[in-house]
């Protein structure tokens, strides 16, 4: 597959990153064709294999966009809501996790995808109690594990609430991130070494 770079290269890209999600949202990633995300996009089939050998190559590229807005947020301290575009990735980031315990190989490369993300914001959340004063009780990797799976597991629930009718909108995950934070961490001065 042809790699070379092109002025409309990253214009195709989002194209096909904007029409999977939203396909994979719609109808799951397992139902969903490349036929269909190229027709969303407007795009050939040969587009799309000069950028992804698969889909599972077009998710984990999906994987590394999301991961940045979510970062991009936290860095701009915008805490996310479960708005649609949360709700799609929710939807299709649990769909494919699934995907991929069910392939050992896909596996691996979505623990490497995550692993990069999770490293990215590890930096951040110590550039961030760094700036408060604080230091982590526990080894950053194990912090930033906890808040993804607090934030993760509580968007999940919002969206499992507001499928069943509950329209009352929960912050309640960035109080635990906070909670955790404040737990699990001290100010510098504070720590024997």
């Amino acid at each position: 597959m042809p790699k070379g770079v092109t002025k409309r290269r990253p214009i195709t890209v989002t194209a096909l990153l904007d029409a999977a999600l939203a396909l994979f949202a719609e109808q799951g990633f397992g139902a969903t064709s490349i036929a269909e995300i190229c027709a969303r996009a407007g795009l050939t089939k040969g587009a799309y294999y000069s950028n992804f050998s698969d889909k599972d190559e077009l998710f984990l590229a999906l994987f590394d966009r999301e991961w940045n807005v979510r970062l991009q947020r936290l860095r701009q301290a915008l805490p996310s809501v479960v708005d649609e575009a949360e709700r799609q990735w929710l939807l299709v980031s649990a769909e494919f996790g699934l995907h991929a315990v069910r392939r050992p190989p896909l596996a691996r490369r979505l623990l490497e995808h995550e692993a990069r993300g999770r490293a990215a914001l590890a930096a951040l959340l110590t550039e961030k109690l760094a700036a408060a004063g604080r230091v982590p009780l526990l080894p950053v990797e194990d912090l930033t594990r906890l808040i993804v799976m607090v934030v993760e597991g509580e968007n999940l629930h919002t969206l499992t609430e507001h499928a069943a009718g509950h329209t009352e909108s929960t912050t309640a995950r960035w109080g635990l991130v906070e909670t955790l934070m404040d737990r699990l961490s001290a100010p510098e001065g504070d720590i024997d070494d």
